[in-house]
């Protein structure tokens, strides 16, 4: 079967070969009645544009680079799921290249991405103090959860405003205090939520316990909490992340602690189902993803953007915080 050109989707449709191009490159300068012809005639025809040779006559190869340093978090997976996900629906590839814990030099996996012609990076959460030392002056980056840079544009929750609300929602439960399972050091997306806890509990005049440092996950989240649940004098906690909430969860049950009142952040696809329902603060993972990418293809196409931008969150009460005292 004969590989179906641009020619002869612009005969279908009745346009210039110039005009099928600029649809397939995603130009802004198409009429839409034009464009949603074109298309037509391409699903119909099954044109697919030839990706080597469009690379080689604009210079872009349509694929976007992810660094992440690890996938064993939820944040980061349903992170990279919306940023795959936005990139498809754009018409553009992704390559995932994910760091080592002793970093193992970062500059490897920027060199991945230009050995692989990436035409711009999405870098996510824990990644993101390696583009500082490791990314080429003018290499474009949209960096995910990052303290503000001069080099680099920014996309992130409202992470502070979600946790201030957790704990703001605990101690309006009659609680004389919070206490804080932590994320890692070194971790925006943990240290602005920790902000947030600390200023509730400051808007409350209420002193904040020393915080539990952990690694997201439930298992570390479980032993911590350990500690907590042995206090009757600790009635609420407010976790990093729903994982490390479900570890508090895990603790309080087998302490016999149904007293205790927990809230989680993140609300994952399970926390509904948690036992008792997970009150947690919800991110919009999609619309990161989706943002992110627009944010990049902007930077590729010359477009001045924001240097920061905040999604954000939102807080879902379910009955883990409201168990009675």
């Amino acid at each position: 079967m004969a590989q179906v050109s641009a020619a002869d989707v612009a005969r279908l449709a009745g346009v210039s070969g110039q005009t099928v191009s600029r649809v397939a490159n995603g130009s802004p300068r198409v009429d839409p009645t034009t464009r949603a012809r074109v298309e037509a005639a391409m699903a119909q025809l099954g044109y697919r544009p030839n990706r080597t040779a469009r690379a080689l006559r604009t210079g872009r190869t349509r694929t976007i680079g992810v660094v992440v340093r690890t996938l064993a978090s939820v944040g980061n997976t349903r992170m990279l799921e919306a940023v795959t996900q936005a990139a498809s629906a754009r018409d553009h590839a992704v390559l995932v290249v994910t760091l080592s814990e002793d970093a193992e030099r970062a500059d490897t996996a920027f060199a991945a991405l230009a050995d692989h012609g990436v035409d711009g990076a999405v870098v996510l959460n824990e990644a993101t103090p390696s583009i500082h030392e490791a990314a080429e002056p003018g290499f474009p980056v949209v960096a995910v959860d990052a303290d503000t840079s001069e080099r680099f544009t920014v996309i992130s929750s409202d992470h502070a405003g979600g946790a201030e609300s957790a704990t703001t929602h605990l101690l309006a439960q009659g609680h004389a205090s919070v206490h804080h399972l932590a994320g890692p050091a070194g971790s925006f997306a943990a240290a602005e939520r920790e902000r947030g806890w600390r200023a509730a509990l400051a808007a409350r005049g209420a002193t904040a316990p020393r915080p539990l440092r952990g690694d997201w996950t439930a298992a570390t989240a479980r032993d911590l909490a350990e500690e907590l649940v042995a206090d009757p004098a600790v009635t609420a906690v407010f976790a990093a992340n729903d994982q490390m909430a479900l570890g508090a969860l895990h603790a309080a049950h087998a302490a016999g602690r149904d007293d205790l009142a927990v809230a989680g952040f993140d609300d994952v696809v399970d926390a509904a189902d948690y036992w008792p329902p997970l009150t947690t603060v919800a991110q919009d993972f999609d619309e990161l993803g989706s943002t992110a990418v627009d944010l990049l293809l902007a930077l590729l196409a010359g477009d001045a953007v924001a240097d920061r931008t905040i999604v954000p969150t939102r807080l879902i009460v379910r009955e883990s915080s409201l168990r009675p005292r």
